[in-house]
């Protein structure tokens, strides 16, 4: 049985309640906490698949309990999904980025994308739940309004990796243009100012991704462009590396069309 828990919703009841029921089958075990300190100690004693992280703690902040998690081997792998109402600027995001698996603001859509963004470190099996929980997730995922018509710089050195990419992305009506390496892109960014997402591959030869990234993070008006780094290796530490050279998230080649359509929700969805 798959566990979730939930941290600080203490000070809102009503909310409190309303994400429990939200989350709430009998698929998964739920536990929660109003603090900190409670939480840390719930996740030292137990196995955890998934936390749900409010950041207004009333002992600590989200940012002290997550740097908590990271100091304990145990716990740096345990996804974490920041849901919070706190407008945040770039070091905080990209903070948050690096400890937390994903952010889901709230708003008037975040209780389907807390759904589905649990759903997906949880490994819930869409079948299996109730009928209005899968109309809510359909619903979701049908809606391309987040990406229609939206445009994306994919790179990568392998015609084969372009080629399925753009596939998927065409599919969900994106205009998608491509660049085989780093230079390249570069010098598409700087010349498509309506550009909203670039999917980066790392291992490239020349210019990696990691130097490519660097470069155009180097320039100030594409330090908050969405860069998903896209890597054939999930060796430990590879997403740390990838999120510090720059890239806002990652995802391990094969690439999983549903997470990566989920990704893209969550960045062009702003």
């Amino acid at each position: 049985m798959e566990a979730l828990l939930q941290t600080d919703f203490d000070e809102v009841d009503e909310l409190h309640d309303s994400v429990v029921e939200l989350l709430a089958h009998t698929d998964i075990e739920i536990e929660t906490v109003g603090t900190g300190a409670d939480a840390f100690q719930k996740l030292m004693d137990n196995r955890f698949d998934c936390c749900v992280l409010d950041l207004r703690l009333p002992d600590m902040t989200g940012y002290t309990l997550l740097e908590k998690m990271q100091g304990e081997p145990a716990l740096r792998e345990v996804p974490v999904v920041v849901f919070t109402g706190k407008d945040l600027d770039d070091k905080e995001e990209k903070q948050l980025r690096i400890m937390a698996k994903s952010i889901v603001l709230k708003d008037v859509q975040s209780p389907e994308r807390l759904f589905d963004e649990t759903a997906l470190f949880l490994h819930r099996v869409v079948s299996e739940l109730p009928e209005a929980k899968q109309q809510m997730l359909a619903r979701l995922h049908s809606s391309n309004e987040a990406l229609r018509g939206r445009k994306a710089l994919v790179v990568d050195d392998d015609a084969r990796n372009i080629f399925a990419l753009t596939t998927i992305l065409e599919n969900h009506e994106m205009d998608v243009l491509s660049a085989t390496n780093g230079r390249q892109a570069i010098e598409i960014i700087k010349n498509e100012p309506d550009l909203s997402v670039v999917l980066m591959d790392i291992m490239m030869p020349e210019m990696d991704g990691y130097e490519t990234l660097r470069e155009i993070r180097k320039i100030p008006e594409f330090r908050a462009l969405p860069i998903l780094a896209l890597t054939a290796k999930a060796m430990k530490g590879d997403r740390e590396k990838c999120l510090e050279a720059g890239a806002s998230d990652y995802i391990a080649k094969p690439v999983n069309t549903d997470q990566l359509v989920s990704l893209l929700r969550v960045w062009l969805y702003r």
